[in-house]
């Protein structure tokens, strides 16, 4: 599989490029400095400059064409909430009408738990620009015909990998995950195509992860 990863050069992506390398999946990643390149490539991905920022439909399209699955997880990180809503709203919905005339099938979008018309976070926190953008960019990609997956995990740390997860299907609340097992649930869901139509919010916990996502996959049947 062709998979192009936006935000190429964040720790989640960081750690995804060998997990898909190493299943043979062919990885693009797309960075906006081009001094990130040798890093990416050093993941075993091949590096792309590009802004999705500043760029239109008919551009990202081109960026995408050839691709059999699009990854985004790229973010503004917070603290300017105009640059919030250009690239965590307004690029990631481009990105998903670019997805589907440039006629790839798979759309995995890396949101965070809590996500949804209900987030709860007033206006007047700093947090407010995300949650409205990642709630209406994730409401959009629902609405589209791409074969998507949305990916919800909690307060990201920098733990090593567990392989274990627990899901809001088996009962979680917010906590915390490895951004290590973030990227292992992007591969996972890749090689699952069951799991397209799935918002699986969740964080670390007990049941491995292949077990949960394959029962994901069975509830969506």
């Amino acid at each position: 599989m062709k998979v192009i990863v936006i935000g190429g050069h964040g720790k989640v992506a960081r750690h995804l490029h060998p997990l898909l390398t190493e299943r043979s999946h062919e990885v693009t990643a797309v960075v906006r400095n081009p001094d990130h390149v040798a890093d990416v490539e050093a993941d075993g991905a091949t590096g792309v400059v590009a802004d999705v920022e500043s760029m239109d439909t008919s551009a990202l399209e081109n960026l995408l064409r050839g691709s059999d699955a699009v990854v985004w997880s790229a973010g503004a990180g917070g603290g300017d909430p105009a640059r919030t809503w250009a690239l965590d709203r307004d690029a990631a919905i481009r990105s998903m009408a670019a997805a589907e005339q440039a006629g790839v099938d798979r759309y995995v979008m890396v949101s965070y738990f809590g996500a949804g018309p209900d987030h709860g976070v007033p206006e007047d926190e700093p947090f407010f620009a995300y949650a409205e953008s990642k709630t209406a960019a994730d409401a959009r990609l629902s609405e589209t015909a791409l074969g998507w997956t949305i990916l919800r995990p909690s307060r990201l740390t920098d733990d090593p990998s567990t392989g274990r997860v627990a899901t809001a299907r088996s009962g979680a609340t917010a906590g915390e995950v490895p951004r290590a097992d973030v990227a292992r649930m992007v591969a996972e869901v890749l090689d699952r195509p069951g799991t397209a139509g799935a918002v699986i919010e969740f964080n670390g916990g007990d049941t491995p992860m292949d077990e949960e996502l394959d029962a994901v996959a069975a509830a969506l049947r």
